[in-house]
């Protein structure tokens, strides 16, 4: 069994994680300053035998050489995370996600640890292709919009892995995430289906931004996270880049009403312009929908949970904690 460090750990996707790695029977440290994650997401957790929580930030170095010392894997899920902060704070963005990734990359070449890199399907930009593969090309807007700042931060972590690898042999595997989801997800920073489920649960309106025709595809992240332990315990996938994600695509106008079926039917929808929600100098794309056969090559599987069964499970555990219900699932 290996002895795990999980960046991040109190977040959505990095509690998901931790738990999984408990689960596989391996050691776990968690390092996270709890401002985007909860201690609520890993609270059921407390107290486990093989389980380290540290309190603080990624962006200290003195830290993040303590953390990473006799560790076997390291697991960089930390980031500034969610559409809605990274066009409140581009700053907070670059400052979080560039340079403590270049410190942790150092350490691990140094360490010989096993690492995975968290990116995003924003380092894609508004590429105008149907489907996205990793080798495509990066299509960014202007610096004037802000909301391109966490893309082109994520697009530089991963060249910085991808040089580690290649000059000091790191292995390293790159995860580029499609709209991750499942229990725990919060809607603060412009998560859509947290937010479409509280406001369905609530009465309505649905608010959806824009038009509603913007298509994405959403994936569970029990399937994601299983995907990301499968990666960098496979030696085939070091030094490469894959999607990770559902590639089932759905308009968000035609999410809403999958989520109104479930709760409502009599809920209606509002339409809320952008610039109402992230100001004026706002930008989005319209459809991102991954290509991920790379990822299914490399472990013979890839997320396949429908849409239906991801937007039940989230609904359910919603209810559960309106009902007073715990955070683990």
């Amino acid at each position: 069994m290996a002895r795990c460090l999980v960046t991040g750990g109190a977040g959505f996707i990095g509690s998901h994680l931790t738990e999984r790695l408990l689960e596989l029977g391996h050691d776990v440290v968690v390092l996270d300053n709890l401002s985007t994650g909860r201690a609520a997401n890993i609270v059921h957790l407390e107290g486990h035998a093989r389980l380290t929580i540290r309190v603080g930030s990624i962006t200290d170095p003195v830290l993040l050489a303590e953390v990473t010392t006799g560790t076997d894997v390291i697991y960089h899920m930390a980031a500034a995370v969610g559409v809605k902060l990274v066009a409140d704070d581009p700053v907070r963005t670059i400052e979080t996600n560039i340079y403590p990734t270049e410190v942790l990359l150092r350490l691990a070449a140094q360490g010989k640890q096993r690492v995975f890199l968290a990116s995003t399907s924003e380092v894609y930009g508004k590429n105008p292709k149907e489907r996205w593969t990793e080798e495509d090309d990066l299509h960014f807007g202007p610096t004037s919009r802000p909301r391109w700042a966490y893309g082109c931060s994520k697009a530089i972590d991963e060249f910085l892995a991808l040089a580690y690898y290649r000059k000091f042999g790191l292995k390293v595997a790159i995860g580029r995430f499609f709209n991750v989801v499942g229990p725990r997800q919060v809607g603060h920073y412009g998560m859509v289906i947290p937010r479409f489920v509280d406001q369905a649960l609530s009465g309505g309106p649905v608010v959806v931004y824009d038009d509603g025709e913007q298509v994405r595809c959403f994936g569970h992240v029990r399937e994601v996270v299983d995907a990301v332990i499968g990666l960098v315990e496979t030696p085939a996938a070091h030094g490469s880049v894959f999607n990770i994600g559902s590639d089932e695509p759905v308009s968000i106008r035609g999410l809403a009403e999958e989520i109104i079926r479930r709760v409502d039917p009599q809920i209606r929808i509002e339409y809320l312009p952008y610039r109402d929600a992230y100001g004026d100098d706002f930008e989005d794309v319209r459809r991102r929908v991954p290509d991920v056969s790379k990822l299914a090559t490399a472990l013979g599987r890839k997320p396949s949970l429908k849409l239906g069964e991801i937007l039940d499970d989230i609904i359910r555990w919603k209810r559960s904690q309106r009902d007073g219900g715990g955070v683990a699932s």
